[in-house]
């Protein structure tokens, strides 16, 4: 049996998730690809980690029965009730070679560094130069990151950083809630990157990754999502039904900057091609959306469609990925 599995026998999940003190607590990742993320680590006996974003507490309670009574682990939540509640349920099950601190993690924690290895429940812009410079030589980091300028394109990567520099040794299907800057109340609408927000009559945003393009009134922004969901022409795929992991990396992976994320009704998301003047999108259950039948947005999507089935609908794994280094950190690209 893993290390992470046995810890996993140790740690009450519940007593976390559904602490009767606190309450059940939505910021909680599925436990199943914890443990993934955790086994990739390979934390050891002895060694100092990092994580970001506490949530319920219990993905730090799997690094403190790993790290042993001779490590220790820094926790980090933007969210002070939850870093706290999470700290304290630590103390009472005897763990005190964890520490919650109410941080932003996208500068790390320097107070504790270097990390033997570095964790992330949270997915940040890019990868930040703090989290590199604050492992040592050798050492692991795994974490969600984009793969494009819009919202739930992501992936989860293992890097590994030597002589200062890091590099990526997998690619995982996957993706955590954004790092903002202040606690995030809904969990529905991403904390990054939407150009336009309706909230009546119903919920519905759009992000473009040509944002840069638009004028200080979001009129682009606007323009598209009013095209998608007002007297908008629909078809279904023709396809198979949609595989959302293998597409939207697939998408992302095109580097077209006219790439578009939208949700135009609850938790459906979608993913197209749009323009000033055109717009068209494919949501999760394969309905098709566009501003006309002979838009040419519908024609580019069509297109990118057809590339991903003649591809095989390849899996994130498949991809190459490179770190681009910008003055903040290292944003991250896939190609085939």
């Amino acid at each position: 049996m893993s290390a992470v599995a046995l810890a996993a026998e140790t740690v009450p999940e519940r007593h976390y998730t559904h602490h009767e003190g606190r309450g059940a607590t939505p910021h909680r990742s599925n436990p199943a690809v914890i443990h993934r993320e955790l086994t990739t680590l390979g934390v050891e006996t002895g060694m100092n980690v990092v994580e970001f974003g506490t949530g319920s507490g219990y993905s730090g309670a799997l690094l403190a029965e790993l790290v042993g009574p001779t490590g220790q682990v820094s926790s980090l939540d933007i969210d002070t009730y939850l870093a706290r509640w999470a700290g304290l349920i630590h103390h009472q099950r005897g763990l005190d070679q964890v520490r919650c601190h109410t941080a932003d993690g996208n500068g790390g924690f320097p107070a504790r560094a270097p990390y033997d290895r570095m964790v992330a429940w949270c997915t940040p812009p890019l990868l930040p130069a703090a989290w590199v410079d604050q492992v040592v030589d050798g050492g692991l980091i795994v974490a969600p990151l984009p793969i494009a300028t819009v919202p739930n394109m992501t992936v989860v990567v293992k890097i590994r950083v030597s002589a200062g520099l890091p590099t990526v040794e997998e690619v995982f299907t996957g993706g955590y809630i954004e790092a903002t800057t202040s606690p995030k109340t809904d969990l529905d609408l991403p904390g990054r990157w939407v150009d336009w927000e309706n909230r009546v009559p119903a919920p519905s945003w759009i992000s473009i990754a040509w944002r840069g393009e638009d004028d200080h009134l979001h009129t682009g922004a606007r323009s598209a999502l009013d095209r998608l969901l007002k007297d908008a022409h629909t078809e279904p795929y023709t396809g198979e039904e949609i595989d959302m992991p293998s597409w939207r990396t697939f998408a992302a992976a095109l580097g077209d900057h006219q790439l578009t994320m939208a949700s135009l009704s609850p938790d459906l998301w979608a993913i197209g091609h749009t323009t000033t003047t055109t717009a068209a999108v494919i949501q999760q259950d394969g309905t098709i959306l566009a501003d006309a039948p002979n838009s040419p947005s519908l024609a580019v999507l069509h297109d990118w469609l057809q590339q991903w089935e003649e591809a095989g609908r390849p899996a994130p794994s498949t991809y190459t990925p490179t770190l681009v280094r910008t003055g903040a950190g290292w944003d991250l690209r896939l190609s085939r």
